[in-house]
């Protein structure tokens, strides 16, 4: 029986990390950590499951260096030194996109790696460094069960108009079609708004997962019925560097007539768009708060109008809302962006409670308001480790 479980979620700029420990045939953390890039230093925190901080690590970039490598050695160093008894018999990783092959968590093997390195090129940000942390981890725990969990999967069951693009029926038989991510996310927070509230969590929920990156989704009665996010994880809503939608003629206008490769546009599409690029301060929407210049104000404008329109366009796939909840790093904390996204929504049956709202509340709308608005913490980590125990305990019991 699998005793420990470790979770890696590679990220475009972080690595998040945990361990949990089996319990009563379920997960409990004992440690939760954060490596990411600040700038050109490097930092990793580590709290204890009541949330003491038990590592915190600084280190800066050396010249050529890349970030994930290196931070995936030292939380593999510091877990053998922190918990040197850990039985790790099983590591859940997030992988962002999973194809149409995979719609359910499974246990990697050579053959789903070359799958997912096919998959690379459908998520540069994510899928390199997620395959690499699959890597680390096989070479650091060879006899661990190893479990791929996808972002994609909680969207695979759209109905066909919220899944296709017109082109030619034959690109959407060969894959091309609107994927969806931030499903492990989306995922955790509809099954904690069943515990906090089971009526709004089997009606209509439009759920706002707003961080570095961001998108948004329409849950019906706890399934996935729509997605901001498209084939890749550039489409919808802009992001800390990447673009959000974006006319596809734009993307020709810059190879016809700027002349540049897809190099080149996957470079300035992916790291330095959104947030980072309208601004010209950072892709860190704190910074981007606390600067006076026009163009950070007017980046804060073009986010909020975006999350606005899409919140108005989920409504209507719903056919009215039940349910708003807000997730994610902006989502969780940002309350002026919360307010100035639910201001003036009281035709759609939202009535905000500002003073619950600065106070980063559970339950952010007035007693009265017909709808019921969220702040729930995500917690991809905890999604992952269900899964993944769920899954090796599963291999465990199978006779030999």
């Amino acid at each position: 029986m699998t005793r420990h479980v470790v979770t890696l979620n590679a990220g475009s700029s972080s690595i998040k990390f945990a361990l949990f420990v089996a319990d009563d045939g379920g997960v409990s953390p004992l440690a939760l950590g954060l490596a990411e890039m600040a700038g050109d230093q490097r930092r990793m925190k580590v709290r204890d499951h009541s949330g003491a901080t038990i590592c915190n690590e600084v280190w800066s970039q050396a010249d050529g260096a890349a970030f994930h490598p290196e931070a995936l050695k030292r939380i593999l160093s510091w877990q053998r030194d922190a918990f040197p008894e850990a039985d790790v018999g099983a590591v859940g990783h997030r992988v962002v996109h999973g194809g149409v092959r995979y719609d359910a968590p499974v246990i990697i093997t050579d053959e789903v790696t070359n799958r997912l390195q096919e998959l690379a090129p459908l998520a540069p940000l994510h899928e390199p460094h997620n395959l690499a942390g699959i890597h680390a981890a096989r070479n650091a725990w060879p006899y661990a069960c190893q479990v791929a969990c996808f972002d994609t999967a909680f969207h695979r069951n759209h109905p066909f108009v919220n899944d296709v693009f017109a082109l030619p029926r034959k690109y959407y038989d060969e894959g091309v079609r609107r994927y969806g991510f931030h499903g492990l996310s989306y995922e955790y927070v509809a099954m904690r708004l069943g515990e906090i509230s089971p009526s709004h969590a089997a009606g209509r929920v439009v759920v706002a997962h707003l961080g570095n990156g961001a998108s948004m989704c329409a849950i019906k009665n706890g399934q996935s019925v729509a997605s901001s996010m498209g084939f890749t994880a550039l489409d919808g809503l802009p992001m800390g560097t990447r673009c959000g939608q974006l006319d596809p003629g734009v993307v020709l206008y810059l190879m016809q007539e700027k002349k540049l490769g897809a190099d080149e546009i996957s470079n300035l599409l992916y790291k330095e768009s959104g947030l980072k690029g309208l601004s010209g301060v950072s892709h860190d929407m704190r910074e981007i708060e606390a600067s006076n210049t026009p163009e950070a104000r007017e980046a804060i404008d073009y986010f909020v109008f975006r999350i606005r329109r899409e919140l108005g366009g989920l409504a209507a796939v719903l056919q009215g809302i039940d349910a708003i909840v807000f997730c994610g790093g902006i989502g969780e904390n940002a309350w002026r962006v919360r307010e100035r996204v639910l201001d003036g929504m009281e035709w759609l049956g939202v009535d905000l409670d500002r003073e619950a709202n600065e106070l980063n509340r559970e339950i952010i709308s007035s007693r009265d308001s017909p709808v019921r608005v969220f702040v729930i913490p995500t917690n991809e980590e905890q999604m992952i480790a269900r899964h993944t125990f769920a899954l090796a305990s599963a291999r465990a019991n199978v006779p030999a």
